[in-house]
């Protein structure tokens, strides 16, 4: 049965003006998100995961940001509505989980009014159905206490209570596309598995679509059904959260694989990634922008101009130079 498409992302750009000059951040994306489903996108910090989530979002700011291509949500091209259209579908059709839940709540409102706040925008409730509603999200969302956690502020609540509020208010409306940035940074171990249930417990009831952005490869495994990589403004791979975890290929995806820790392996030593992810204005715009972290792979390996290849049904992966990719000795790391 072919799930229903939610989302599609076509030659994505988006570029930042700093001193008069534009930078691009995030460049030719293209991916898909379809109901049901649930997206991993995955990458270090600085690769562009949150610009890609703000793009479909409409947040970023015109004056400051260019943005080119298409993002087509329900057949629609989201780069062609004005204010009052994508505020329509902003927190209605499509909600966001943000990283920081402190910053995204108001200090100085209850938590009720910024559940029924999205509610009085999108929906014709009277105020005691959204005040009820309200309350069943709290509950839904696994708050003991929903009734007494309506009238606190946000700074009498722990981490992990203020993130579940956070996703009260991402689902209020029952969006249709649900978009969660680093939801579980800053929390514990227990109360993140709790966090990832509650979002694939959300996903099965309501039905969604979720890009779940991360750079954690364990919740990948756990969470996911589709994973795309991103590095320095691109995806490098995308497939299956299978696909990806048996069969990696970019040699970027490799390497984040291997600096994960095993629990089986003898080796106590983790596999660092050499060098840093380029800075905006020094991306490079011609060849494979991760050339620079494996200099022991040829030049000839690498495409001028990097393209997805197909390498299986739903596995694509950019450039050539995964085939000539492999880890050094330790010796010959050391030589680079």
């Amino acid at each position: 049965m072919t799930k229903e498409l939610l989302l599609d992302v076509k030659d994505l750009n988006t570029s930042f003006r700093i001193e008069g000059k534009y930078y691009q951040a995030v460049s030719k994306i293209n991916l898909q998100v379809k109901r049901d489903e649930i997206l991993a996108l995955v990458g270090e910090s600085g690769c562009g995961k949150s610009t890609l989530a703000s793009a479909v979002m409409g947040l970023h700011d015109p004056s400051m940001t260019r943005i080119e291509g298409q993002i087509f949500f329900e057949g629609q091209d989201l780069l062609k509505f004005n204010d009052e259209q994508y505020n329509k579908v902003r927190g209605a059709k499509i909600g966001m989980i943000f990283q920081d839940p402190l910053s995204a709540l108001n200090p100085l409102k209850k938590i009720k009014d910024q559940i029924t706040e999205v509610m009085d925008y999108h929906t014709k409730l009277s105020s005691e159905e959204k005040n009820q509603r309200a309350l069943e999200l709290l509950q839904q969302v696994g708050i003991d206490n929903p009734k007494r956690t309506a009238k606190q502020f946000p700074h009498e609540l722990s981490g992990g209570m203020r993130q579940r509020v956070i996703i009260a208010i991402a689902i209020a409306c029952k969006p249709d596309l649900l978009i969660a940035d680093e939801p579980t940074t800053a929390l514990d171990v227990t109360i993140q598995a709790q966090i990832l249930d509650l979002i694939k417990k959300i996903q099965r009831e309501n039905h969604s679509g979720i890009i779940l952005i991360t750079h954690d490869l364990g919740v990948v495994a756990e969470t996911a059904d589709e994973v795309a990589v991103m590095y320095a403004g691109q995806i490098v791979e995308k497939g299956t959260v299978e696909q990806i975890f048996e069969h990696p290929l970019h040699p970027y995806t490799r390497s984040l694989l291997k600096s994960m820790p095993q629990v089986d392996s003898e080796n106590d030593e983790l596999y660092v990634i050499s060098g840093n992810v380029p800075s905006l204005q020094e991306l490079p715009q011609i060849g494979d922008r991760f050339a620079p972290r494996i200099p022991w792979i040829p030049a000839s390996a690498h495409e001028k101009h990097p393209i997805m290849h197909q390498v299986e049904e739903g596995h694509q992966v950019r450039c050539t130079c995964y085939q000539n990719f492999y880890f050094p000795s330790k010796k010959e790391g050391e030589l680079q």
